[in-house]
Parts: structure tokens; sequence; C-alpha cells
């Protein structure tokens, strides 16, 4: 049996610390660490940044040392999108961003999966655009501002955190046209 390389591990870690990473926000919001909600928020966006480097690193180690796996070509994008989606159902139910707006990013994620499900039957690969990474670096910048939640003592931290969250959408709606219209001869019955 073959060990498990470094990046794969790096997933792992990744997707384990969701689990801390929501029991110290939500924990901190219902008050189970003291009134001081500034502590929980500071210790879960420490989390969710460690989390979020993780991806940047093993994605650099797989490419650089060719360690490349089907593991690691499923599950790192799932625990991506289960880190993200974790961070922002957590932050509607805390009330720092609208469900609606969790709803479009959401819905993008599970269309593209299933538009790279169908490529895949078709033996296509399908690169991330460019479009795709600033709406993920735009995404990641809103949940560390939404978490952070320094918009309740600073007016400028909030307009900021709002402006960031419009932006996120627009790419999250952009990336999601953009991919669809390059990719859709993929949506064509083979004969």
């Amino acid at each position: 049996m073959n060990k498990m390389n470094l990046p794969n591990k790096l997933t792992i870690f990744r997707m384990i610390l969701i689990v801390p990473f929501v029991v110290i926000l939500l924990g901190g919001e219902a008050g189970w660490f003291g009134a001081n909600l500034l502590i929980p928020d500071m210790m879960a966006l420490a989390i969710f940044i460690v989390a979020s480097l993780t991806d940047l690193i093993d994605g650099k180690i797989a490419r650089k040392h060719n360690l490349v796996t089907n593991f690691g070509k499923f599950m790192d994008p799932l625990a991506d999108k289960l880190l993200v989606c974790a961070a922002l159902i957590a932050l509607v139910e805390m009330g720092r961003i609208p469900a609606w707006a969790v709803i479009i990013i959401i819905s993008r994620e599970f269309i593209i999966s299933g538009f790279r499900l169908i490529a895949s039957d078709n033996d296509v690969v399908i690169a991330a655009s460019y479009w795709g990474k600033f709406k993920t670096t735009f995404q990641m910048v809103m949940v560390c501002l939404m978490i952070a939640n320094l918009g309740a003592m600073f007016l400028w931290m909030r307009i900021l955190t709002d402006v960031v969250m419009w932006i996120a959408l627009a790419l999250t709606v952009i990336s999601l046209v953009d991919y669809l219209v390059k990719n859709r001869d993929v949506m064509k019955e083979q004969k």
C-alpha cells in the first residue's frame, strides 16, 4: 500500500481544520468563550487562513514534485468547497452575510462541479480560468473580513466588507458565465 504523500496530507489536514473552525466561530457567537467575541473570531480567522494556505501549498508541492494523484484531484477541490461553504453557512447563521448571497455562491459551485463531471465523462479536462481565480481570491478575502467582523466596530470596515462582497458576487456570476460559454461544447450530446 502506498504511503500518502505530503500534498494529500495537507488536503486532509485542511478538511480536519473545518471542525475546530466552525466550532470556534459559532461557539464564539453562542457565548461559549465569554462575552468577548473578538477572541474567538480571531481564532477562527487564524484557522481559516491556515486552512486556506494549505490549499496554495499542497498544489505547488504536488506540481513541483510530480505528486499529483487521483485522490488529490478529487479531494483537493472538495476540501476547498467544504471549507468555504462551511464558513459561508456559519456566517449566515451569525447574520454576517445574507443567505441569498451564499445561495448564489454555492449554486455556482454545484453548477461548475456538475459541468466538470460531464466534461470528465467525455475525457475533457477543464482548467481553471483567471475569472475563477479572481472569484476565489475575492471570496476568501470576503470571508476573512466577515469572520474578523471589524465592521461592527468601524464603519469604513463595514463598507469595505460590503464592497468586497459585491465584487465577489459579481465575479462569481462572471466566472460562471465565462466557464459555461468557453466550454459549451461539453454539453453537446456525443454521437
